[in-house]
């Protein structure tokens, strides 16, 4: 629909009114958006991709948002279509917050690794470039060194405290994360043993979120055995 600059758009944060949680919505020319999926600047291929296929494929109203380190895909919605979805959807309350659990223990034990393997340094490194993908992706509760932290150290099955991420930051989540492992590792045997990563889980909790993960694209990526 339309490919748009950061100058061309207002991004505003969206309070739910049943909810403690900011929903980011792209305002242009009086339309409103939601976000679908954030890219890194290295990744402009794939947002393009997407885009056309939303827009030409599936008959999406949809907005690509370029900015000089990161491309954003945004879906039309109308607010008060969102606060139903948001109140009421069957698919959003099936998935946070057992889903957010289930991925802030993958981060966790990629991080652990990297502090365990490859040092202190390298494990600050990696705090850093997962800080950024909170904020490219516009993730609620992490734009703070300290909320970072928390999400990287404090496990979510004994706190009983997850973030109020939705399926698209949990998506955009698991596939920077994979980015990163590849590259802090040099391969992808990180990603093997997803159900041993998740073992303390319950089994119920557990086994919804590895059929997600496997009926989704991101299976490619996390090899959930």
């Amino acid at each position: 629909m339309f490919i748009l600059k950061r100058q061309d758009v207002e991004i505003s944060n969206f309070q739910h009114p049943k909810r403690d949680q900011q929903i980011p919505i792209l305002n242009y020319q009086g339309q409103t958006f939601r976000l679908i999926s954030a890219f890194n600047g290295k990744q402009a291929e794939d947002a393009r991709a997407l885009w056309r296929d939303l827009t030409d494929n599936r008959g999406k109203a949809c907005v690509l948002l370029e900015e000089p380190d990161r491309y954003n895909v945004w879906g039309k919605v109308r607010l008060d279509q969102l606060i139903g979805e948001e109140a009421g959807g069957a698919d959003a309350a099936a998935k946070p917050p057992l889903f957010a659990q289930a991925c802030l223990l993958l981060l966790q034990a990629v991080y652990f690794d990297v502090e365990d393997l490859l040092g202190a340094r390298q494990a600050a490194s990696f705090q850093k470039d997962i800080a950024k993908v909170f904020q490219q992706g516009n993730f609620p509760q992490a734009d703070s060194p300290d909320a970072v932290k928390n999400w990287l150290t404090v496990s979510p099955l004994q706190s009983h405290k997850v973030p109020p991420w939705q399926e698209q930051h949990l998506k955009t989540l698991l596939q920077e994360l994979h980015r990163l492992g590849k590259s802090y590792f040099g391969d992808t045997g990180f990603a093997e043993g997803v159900n041993e990563v998740l073992q303390d889980m319950p089994a119920p909790d557990r086994n919804q979120f590895l059929d997600w993960l496997k009926q989704s694209a991101l299976n490619k990526l996390w090899i959930a055995t």
